[in-house]
């Protein structure tokens, strides 16, 4: 496996733990905060359409970027940001606001982030490739839904937002290796 995989990997198995925690309990946490399952929806709504006409609009300049790389640790930065957002939202408009921050983070990540793995994938191991990031994210994902019901209940939301802040900037400073090592990794190829 290439190093440039690796390194997305670990990045991005940080970023899935971090989001991940707040998954299954994110109605709860709207309800925490006076809202209702109307009010999770709407959040849910703006994530979704930032990311998807954000991500339509800048896809095509990334396309003609040289740096993909910054786009990729720029997202996982808005991520952490997002995470951290959490920790202040106190009522719908707030949620929205950080769901909106989480939207554009993914707009920005995403296209970069299968540009660059697309990159490193050897042509005759496509389909394993690509099948180690999809398991790592189901996992990984998995395994955070978990903790982060265990860390709500235990201590609340606002420990599980500073929790899932620290986690997603481990991802974030992991993903510096792309650019710094952005020579070295390219020599690989």
């Amino acid at each position: 496996m290439k190093k440039g995989i690796k390194i997305l990997l670990v990045a991005d198995g940080w970023i899935n733990l971090a989001l991940g925690m707040i998954g299954p309990i994110y109605a709860i946490f709207v309800e925490e905060i006076g809202g209702d399952i109307l009010d999770a929806s709407w959040a849910y709504s703006t994530y979704m359409i930032t990311a998807g006409v954000v991500m339509y609009m800048l896809s095509k300049w990334e396309d003609r970027a040289k740096h993909k790389e910054k786009f990729v640790i720029i997202g996982y930065a808005l991520i952490s940001l997002g995470c951290l957002m959490y920790f202040f939202v106190f009522n719908q408009l707030t949620l929205l606001i950080t769901q909106a921050v989480l939207g554009l983070s993914i707009a920005i990540l995403d296209p970069a982030f299968d540009a660059i793995y697309s990159h490193y994938v050897k042509v005759k191991e496509e389909a394993s490739n690509w099948g180690i990031w999809e398991a790592m994210s189901y996992v990984v994902t998995g395994f955070a839904a978990i903790i982060g019901g265990y860390i709500a209940n235990s201590f609340g939301f606002k420990t599980l937002f500073i929790i899932m802040f620290i986690i997603s900037l481990f991802g974030t400073i992991h993903s510096l290796a792309l650019y710094s090592g952005k020579k070295r990794l390219n020599a690989e190829s």
